[in-house]
């Protein structure tokens, strides 16, 4: 016998009162009866909102994803807009994926929205994350909301909230409206819809999105450049599959195939384990079709299109997968170059990144004498940079997760303009014989050869997240004086807002707003960052190692030193 809380026990007899519909009660009846542990994991905790939202599996439950937990959000922001827009006609943008009952819950959302007298502008079927933050500002609305769950497996959902500048929630908002929700009910949710209030957007806004995303992701490549780049494209059932073709015709790419067998939008995935372009597996389908048709780039975008991979020809002419951070400073170097070229630095521009994304960033931007502004994991805060600094030019920014955000039109990170510059920078260095991979090299070689890699440990359940909280205790209660034979001379705690100096004792305050992530800096130059994920069962470990690149020549064997470094951190620390 399962032995169940006192407090769980509650929660789970609250939902068998007259506020929940019939077919929940009987639900919950059948898992007391049946299965007592599922009953546990759905009623332990309120889901909570995380660095992309919350996000969690569908189902029944305090802790799941459903009509009820998904109403409850609903109205307690409906009511905080109403405090803080007093007087305003109240308007809210609704876009959802692929992902099964999005749909669904994107209308019991506008319900609730609609039935506290606020407008609703409901996609009229799945579309871009990138999108939705773009029509929240081109339609003038107070908030935004995604049904999503980005690259999760097909069992999760979420709800991401954007704010009136296209950004997802920061702070003070957030905790507001949390605090707000929390203090409902859930018999006070308004489900009966005001249908008057919901109107149907889709191509209307579809054509200014992406006339929007070819003017920002232009850079005044040639035709003939354009014509002569092959493309592979995938979509991995995903919702880019809406705009990219598009983007890229429009754009004048008219040399593009498509993985016809993951074209189709479909929540189980049918033909990945994993929707997620970081995982080259994810890939494979369009890999093998570059192969056979000869192309110069694979791009890959995720469910909700926010997250992008590329895949270029390496110097052996295979096609070998970037990872995010190295798409992310070809993209930033390209930019910030067509900025000095057109003598628009001024010294009042900046590029943004995150905390545990690759060191080489401030590094790349300093050649240009433009700032990097250093942010949370999570585009929200780079977002929230562009909020805060209106006398600054945002040119670009990104995270080591697969994101790109190209100026400012997006406030999230945007596979539809990043898949669209991607292939400009490819284009242009093809027309002058070089390739996307020489790129990169060139900029190891300027900058310093830095390598990345993420290493992620999955915790699931009640007793994983307890884990993964005694990780983290541990590492700051016990923390490592020497990693690799390499002494730590620096921590960073997040949690705490404290910067160490370990070689003198001296301590400085962190002006980024608090999180939980440790970073490790070592002697040599490595970099150790601990993040428990925001939005996963997950602890995660972000290593970055760099070192000298005296030539093109070099390159293969200076990585596999810095491979062979990250392996011997690894296994330092017993991951």
């Amino acid at each position: 016998m399962i032995y169940i809380e006192p407090e769980i026990l509650e929660r789970v007899n609250s939902w068998l009162t007259p506020t929940f519909d019939k077919e929940t009660q009987d639900t919950i009846k059948d898992l007391i009866a049946t299965n007592p542990n599922e009953l546990k994991e759905s009623f332990y905790k309120d889901l909570e909102f995380g660095t992309g939202g919350m996000r969690g599996v569908m189902g029944l439950g305090t802790n799941r994803i459903n009509k009820y937990t998904l109403g409850k959000n609903t109205q307690g922001l409906s009511n905080y807009m109403h405090q803080v827009f007093k007087g305003e006609k109240l308007k809210v943008a609704i876009a959802f994926d692929c992902r099964h009952n999005s749909k669904t819950l994107a209308k019991v959302v506008a319900d609730v929205f609609s039935a506290n007298n606020i407008d609703v502008f409901l996609f009229e079927d799945l579309r871009p994350t990138p999108e939705l933050s773009f029509a929240l500002k081109h339609l003038d609305c107070h908030c935004g909301i995604v049904l999503t769950a980005s690259h999760n497996p097909p069992e999760y959902n979420g709800y991401k909230v954007y704010w009136q500048d296209g950004g997802q929630l920061v702070p003070p908002q957030d905790a507001e409206i949390i605090a707000e929700i929390n203090r409902l009910d859930y018999s006070e949710i308004k489900f009966k819809a005001n249908e008057d209030l919901i109107h149907l957007i889709g191509k209307d806004v579809d054509d200014v999105f992406i006339n929007a995303s070819v003017n920002n992701g232009s850079f005044n490549t040639s035709q003939e450049a354009k014509n002569d780049l092959k493309i592979v494209f995938t979509s991995l059932h995903g919702t880019s599959i809406t705009t990219i073709p598009e983007t890229l015709k429009r754009a004048g790419y008219n040399n593009v195939n498509i993985v016809e067998e993951q074209a189709e939008p479909n929540g189980d995935f049918p033909t990945v384990a994993s929707p997620n372009p970081e995982e080259p597996a994810a890939l494979k389908m369009a890999l093998d079709l570059a192969q056979e048709t000869g192309a110069d780039i694979v791009i890959g975008t995720d469910p909700d299109s926010d997250r992008v991979g590329v895949a270029i020809r390496d110097l052996d002419n295979n096609m070998k997968l970037l990872n995010g951070n190295q798409a992310m400073v070809i993209m930033t170097d390209f930019l910030l170059k067509q900025w000095q070229n057109q003598n628009k630095i001024n010294g009042n521009q900046f590029v943004g990144s995150t905390i545990v994304s690759t060191p080489m960033m401030p590094v790349l931007a300093n050649s240009y004498n433009v700032e990097c502004k250093i942010g949370l994991t999570g585009f929200k805060w780079i977002a929230k940079m562009i909020k805060d600094f209106p006398e600054l030019d945002f040119i670009g920014g990104g995270e080591e997760s697969f994101g790109f955000m190209v100026g400012d039109f997006v406030r999230d990170k945007d596979a539809v303009t990043a898949t669209l510059l991607a292939c400009e920078i490819a284009a242009q260095a093809k027309e002058r014989g070089s390739t996307l991979y020489k790129e990169l090299i060139a900029l190891y070689k300027e900058h310093g050869c830095y390598k990345e890699r993420l290493v992620s440990l999955t915790k699931k359940g009640i007793e994983g997240a307890q884990e993964i909280k005694q990780m983290m205790i541990d590492a700051r209660e016990n923390p490592l004086t020497e990693i690799n034979n390499s002494k730590v001379v620096r921590i960073e705690d997040y949690q705490l807002s404290i910067a160490k100096n370990i070689e003198t004792g001296r301590e400085g305050a962190l002006t980024i707003p608090k999180s939980n992530v440790l970073i490790y800096y070592t002697e040599d130059g490595s970099k150790i960052a601990l993040r428990p994920s925001g939005t996963e069962p997950k602890i995660k470990f972000y290593i970055s190692v760099n070192t000298t690149l005296d030539s093109l020549s070099a390159f293969e064997t200076t990585e596999q030193k810095l491979e062979a470094t990250i392996d011997s951190i690894l296994k330092d620390m017993n991951l």
